[in-house]
C-alpha cells in the first residue's frame, strides 16, 4: 500500500529516522536535493550549461533547494538563488548548506520584500542570453508544513513563478509539495504553485493525490531519501491509497482454479428496483456479474417480477407478493431464500415507503451475512436512526456526499469541507461492538474505512457524475465479498475497479458512458489486472 502521512506524521517519521535510527538530519536533505537533480535531468535531459532559479524559502524547504542548487553546480548548470527571506535567518540543516553556497560563489538574489521582487524577471532575461531560456523554476519556498495562508510578497513570487511558466513555456520543479497547497487538507492556503511536477520525499502526502489537485502538483515522484523502512513500525499512519503490492494481492485473490464452478463465487441477492426505479437493481445485478459473481438473484415484486425477467437473463429472481415495493410483508419469503445467499444488496431503487422502511430495518439488524446498504436504504437509517437495531453480521454503508449529509445531520457543504472527518463520524456513529462496519464515502477521491485505516481511492474521474454508477459499485462490493474476499478489501477494491473502468471509458469516448458501460467494461480491467497490464495505475 502507498500510505499518505499527514504533516504531523512526516514530521515524526524524521524525527524517528533521526533521534532513533541515528541517521543525520543533513543526510535527508541531502538524498531529498540530490534525488530531485536526478530527477530533474530523467524528465529535462542534461542541466549542463543551463541556467536554473531556485527560490529559496525559510525552513528546510529552502535546505533542501540550495543542495539542489549545488548539486546543480556540479553538473556544470548555472543556478541562480532567489532568496525571499534575509539568508541569515536559516537555521540548522539549511544554514549548513547555505554556508556551502556561499563558499562556491553562486549567483544569488535577495528578495525579501515586495519591492525587490522585479529583479527577479531581469536577472533570468539577463541570464538567458546567454544561457538560453531557464531549465526550470525549482520552487522550494514552503515544505508540507506549512499551515497558514500564504500572503506578502510570497505569495507574489508565487504568482510570479506561475506566470513565468505559462508565458515563457518553463516547467516548474515543487520540492517536496507544491509551495501554498495543505498537504494534509489539499486545500489551497491563499495561492499556490501550479508545478510541473513534485519530487515529494519519503512518501507521498494526502493533498498531493488528491485528483482536484493535478493542475498544482502535476506529475507526483516520491523520491527516496534513506528513511528506513522500519521506521513505519514506529509511527502510525492510517490512511493510505492503492499501489502496486495491492494489485498483485488483487490478482491472487481472484485467480481460479481450473475445476472451478458458480457455486465457488457466492451467490448475491439483491433487494432494490420500485416502479420507475427497477433500472437501479437491475444495474446493481449487472455490475455483480460482469466482476464475477458466481450467481445473482432479485428479488422483484410480482408487479415487476416480467421487467427483470426480460431485461437480464443471467440474473434470476424471487419474487414476493409485494406488487410493486419489496415490504415488511415479503420479510417470510426473503429469509426463506436468503439460506443459499452469500451477500445481500439493499437499497438501489427501493423506494423510502414505511412498509418498506420497516423491512430494512428488520434486515439490518437480523442478518448475519453480509449487507451492502445504498440509496435508499441509507436515506431510510438516515430517518430512522432511533428505530437501528444492532446488526448481526457485516454491514457497508456506501453514501455519497448528500446521503452521507443526511446520516449526520449535516450538510452536504460540511460533508465535503471535511470528508475525512465526516467518514469517521459516520463510522463512530453506526459502530456497534459486535459487528463489522465499513463506510465507503463516494465521490471525487472516495474513501473507505473499517475502522483501523482510510483508503484514499486515486481513480476515477468527472465522466462518471451520471446516473446509476454507485448501483453498479454496490453490486461489485457485493460480488468481490461472494467470492471470498473480506468485505474491507471487497470495498476498497471495488472502488478502485470501479473508477479504473471509468478512467478507461474517458479515455476512449469522453463523458457520456453510462452505468451500464462501466459494467460492461469490468471484465475487461480485471482482466488485464490478472494479466499484470495495469502496473502503472497504481
Amino acid at each position: 500500500m502507498m500510505i499518505l502521512p499527514n504533516s504531523e506524521q512526516m514530521r515524526q517519521i524524521d524525527q524517528c529516522a533521526i533521534n532513533e535510527f541515528k541517521i543525520p538530519g543533513i543526510v535527508l536533505m541531502e538524498n531529498a536535493g540530490a534525488g530531485t537533480v536526478h530527477l530533474m535531468e530523467r524528465l529535462l535531459g542534461s542541466a549542463a550549461n543551463k541556467h536554473f532559479p531556485i527560490f529559496i524559502g525559510p525552513g528546510n524547504n529552502g535546505g533542501d533547494g540550495l543542495v539542489i542548487a549545488r548539486h546543480l553546480h556540479q553538473g556544470n548548470a548555472v543556478p541562480l538563488l532567489v532568496f525571499l527571506i534575509e539568508p541569515e535567518r536559516l537555521k540548522g540543516d539549511s544554514a549548513t548548506n547555505l554556508a556551502i553556497v556561499e563558499k562556491l560563489g553562486l549567483k544569488t538574489l535577495i528578495c525579501s520584500s515586495s519591492s525587490s521582487l522585479h529583479e527577479i524577471s531581469q536577472t533570468i532575461d539577463h541570464l538567458s542570453v546567454t544561457h538560453g531560456p531557464p531549465g526550470a523554476l525549482v520552487d522550494s519556498i514552503f515544505g508540507t508544513g506549512l499551515d497558514r495562508s500564504v500572503e506578502g510578497h510570497f505569495a507574489e513570487a508565487i504568482e510570479l513563478i506561475n506566470e513565468l511558466s505559462r508565458v515563457r513555456g518553463i516547467p516548474v520543479i515543487a520540492v517536496d509539495t507544491p509551495s501554498g497547497l495543505g498537504s494534509d487538507s489539499g486545500t489551497v492556503l491563499g495561492c499556490c504553485i501550479k508545478a510541473w511536477t513534485t519530487a515529494t520525499y519519503g512518501y507521498a502526502k494526502v493533498g498531493q493525490v488528491l485528483p482536484d489537485n493535478l493542475p498544482h502538483v502535476g506529475d507526483l515522484n516520491v523520491i527516496d531519501i534513506g528513511i528506513p523502512p522500519e521506521v513505519l513500525g514506529r509511527v502510525q499512519v492510517n490512511i493510505a491509497a492503492i499501489d502496486q503490492h495491492d494489485l498483485f494481492e488483487l490478482s491472487n485473490s481472484l485467480k481460479r482454479p481450473a475445476n472451478s464452478h458458480k457455486g465457488n463465487y457466492g451467490h448475491l441477492l439483491i433487494l432494490g428496483g420500485s416502479p420507475g426505479k427497477t433500472g437501479a437493481a437491475l444495474l446493481a445485478a449487472r455490475g455483480a456479474i460482469r466482476s464475477g459473481c458466481g450467481l445473482v438473484s432479485i428479488c422483484a415484486p410480482s408487479g415487476l417480477n416480467l421487467i427483470y425477467e426480460s431485461a437480464l437473463a443471467e440474473a434470476m429472481t424471487v419474487v414476493v407478493k409485494s406488487p410493486d415495493y419489496l415490504t415488511i410483508d415479503d420479510r417470510e419469503t426473503i429469509l426463506e431464500h436468503l439460506a443459499d445467499k452469500t451477500c445481500v444488496v439493499i437499497g438501489p431503487g427501493t423506494g423510502q415507503q414505511r412498509e418498506t422502511a420497516e423491512l430494512v430495518l428488520f434486515l439490518y439488524e437480523q442478518l448475519t451475512i453480509p449487507m451492502v446498504i445504498d440509496a435508499d436504504a441509507l436515506n431510510i437509517l438516515a430517518r430512522r436512526k432511533k428505530d437501528i437495531g444492532a446488526p448481526s453480521g457485516p454491514r457497508i454503508l456506501t453514501p455519497h456526499p448528500g446521503e452521507m449529509a443526511r446520516l449526520l445531520g449535516v450538510t452536504t457543504k460540511q460533508v465535503q469541507a471535511d470528508r475525512r472527518a465526516a467518514l469517521q463520524s459516520c463510522y463512530d456513529e453506526f459502530k456497534t461492538p459486535d459487528s463489522e462496519l465499513i463506510i465507503i464515502l463516494k465521490g471525487s477521491a472516495s474513501l473507505t474505512t473499517g475502522g483501523e485505516m482510510v483508503w484514499l481511492n486515486r481513480t476515477g474521474n468527472p465522466a462518471m457524475a451520471a446516473g446509476g454508477m454507485g448501483d453498479v459499485l454496490s453490486g461489485l462490493v457485493g460480488s468481490f465479498i461472494c467470492q471470498g474476499m473480506k468485505p474491507v478489501d471487497a470495498s476498497r477494491y471495488g472502488v478502485y475497479l470501479h473508477g479504473c473502468c471509468g478512467d478507461d471509458l474517458q479515455t476512449r469516448t469522453g463523458a457520456g458512458f453510462s452505468a451500464s458501460d462501466l459494467a460492461d467494461e469490468l471484465p475487461t480491467v480485471l482482466g488485464n489486472i490478472m494479466r499484470g497490464y495495469d502496473e502503472n495505475r497504481a
